[in-house]
């Protein structure tokens, strides 16, 4: 048999093909899970120390989604600070992508937004917290 039909479509590819954007369907590469966790949010420009809230959040390795009582514009950059479990405190940048207004509480948004910038380290870091926070929900609600 000659392989060299099956697989010389291979051979006709350009060498490096940039990958094309995902879809909003595939943008999510990164596990999430819900957890109550102290975090700030502030502007980048703030010189002062954010104030840590604690706050239910939507977090991922990617990103954040998390309700606010400050609007804040799409394509802000905000500087965050998430305290993680048995962590020093996790800063990094983040991209608002979208923010909602929640039509059952006055002045209060829902913000979705991604690291951005975030180190390799610091995201691994996050990938291993979000990991033990699975185990330990899924350990507390399903063992026997």
């Amino acid at each position: 048999m000659d392989w060299r039909f099956y697989f010389g479509i291979l051979r006709l590819m350009p060498p490096d093909t940039p990958a094309s954007p995902p879809s909003p369907r595939d943008r999510r590469e990164y596990y999430r899970i819900t957890v109550s966790l102290p975090i700030g949010l502030q502007r980048e420009s703030a010189s002062e120390e954010p104030t840590l809230v604690q706050r239910a959040i939507n977090l991922s390795a990617g990103g954040i989604g998390v309700t606010i009582n400050t609007p804040v514009q799409a394509d802000e950059i905000l500087s965050c600070t998430l305290l993680l479990p048995d962590q020093d405190p996790l800063k990094v940048r983040l991209e608002v992508l979208r923010i909602d207004p929640l039509p059952t509480s006055p002045q209060t948004y829902r913000l979705h937004g991604r690291f951005f910038e975030m180190s390799t380290q610091d995201r691994e870091l996050l990938v291993r917290v979000i990991l033990q926070l699975q185990r330990e929900h899924l350990t507390k609600h399903y063992s026997a």
